[in-house]
């Protein structure tokens, strides 16, 4: 299993563009192939922040993501509004558990 994690921050009045962005095509991005979960989410610790973690089967299903039409019209939306570059961090994971 892949995991991503990215962070980014955009200015304090363009964060509810950002993450509206972030939030217009999820249910298609949750339904690609190798796709286990694409959480977008509001950094709580400060009025700048967002992200998006990331779960999916394999690499290549990420990098098929990355390379998509979904991908690259959110990219163009939200790099304008970024006040830096995106920190990412992506991790080889295998579960050990599921608790429901």
């Amino acid at each position: 299993m892949l995991i991503a994690h990215v962070q980014f921050t955009v200015s304090a009045s363009d964060r509810p563009a950002a993450l509206k962005v972030l939030l217009a095509d999820h249910l298609s991005i949750r339904a690609m192939p190798g796709c286990l979960a694409f959480v977008p989410f509001v950094d709580a610790t400060n009025d700048t922040g967002l992200g998006v973690l990331h779960e999916w089967q394999n690499a290549k299903d990420f990098e098929t993501y990355a390379s998509s039409d979904n991908f690259s019209t959110m990219s163009q939306a939200l790099r304008p509004m970024m006040t830096s570059a995106p920190i990412s961090h992506r991790f080889d994971a295998t579960p050990i558990e599921a608790v429901d």
